[in-house]
């Protein structure tokens, strides 16, 4: 659960400075957003999350 409060509001931080840059427009966020409500709903969303978590246990094993 922590993993995926702390991607979703990375992925929020990352949408704001994109629309502020001029980057992404509004209707490409609510694409985005859309797409991620549709996914969810799906049969992908366990592979989704197992991939995401797997990531995340990557990276957080990662030492610098």
């Amino acid at each position: 659960m922590a993993v995926s409060i702390s991607l979703v509001l990375l992925l929020l931080v990352l949408a704001v400075i994109f629309m502020r840059n001029g980057g992404l427009k509004v209707s490409h966020a609510l694409v985005c957003l859309l797409l991620g409500f549709l996914l969810a709903g799906t049969s992908m969303a366990p592979t989704i999350a197992g991939g995401l978590t797997a990531t995340a246990d990557i990276v957080g094993g990662l030492r610098p």
